[in-house]
């Protein structure tokens, strides 16, 4: 499946959004249905996410890239994970650049590899996955 890409500016200089987007601990109030973050430290951190239906599933990622204040990458841990399921790869890469006034241009790119029969699905997830990166920025351009 190809990586989905979004982008949109954000009112606020790079250095503040890097400090929003580079702190799990700040994932609920801009990540979509992330509801808290656990498990901080050495590098990975445990979203604990709300479902439609409401029950509560935690998702392990990994910080796989940090460099500060441009491009931040973290890989969710499928192994083990009824995400194992659905996903064979997924990847969210951040990346911030000045955009004039004191504004941000984030780019949000999820890179999504679909296992088993879950690939005959790929427009759907494709879709879906568009519509999460926008309410991401929505609610990160609302941060500020």
């Amino acid at each position: 499946m190809p990586v989905t890409r979004r982008s949109a500016v954000v009112a606020a200089p790079p250095a503040d959004v890097w400090r929003t987007v580079a702190d799990p601990y700040m994932l609920p109030r801009w990540w979509p249905r992330v509801e808290r973050v656990e498990g901080v430290g050495r590098g990975a951190f445990t979203q604990v996410l709300r479902s439609d239906r409401g029950a509560t599933v935690r998702a392990d990622f990994r910080i796989a890239l940090a460099r500060r204040p441009t491009e931040l990458r973290w890989t969710q841990d499928l192994a083990g994970t009824p995400f194992a399921k659905l996903l064979r790869r997924a990847e969210t890469r951040i990346v911030l650049a000045p955009e004039g006034d004191g504004a941000t241009r984030v780019e949000i790119a999820l890179d999504q590899k679909l296992a088993g029969t879950a690939r005959l699905g790929g427009p759907l997830v494709r879709r879906a996955t568009r519509r999460r990166l926008d309410e991401a920025l929505a609610a990160l351009a609302a941060v500020f």
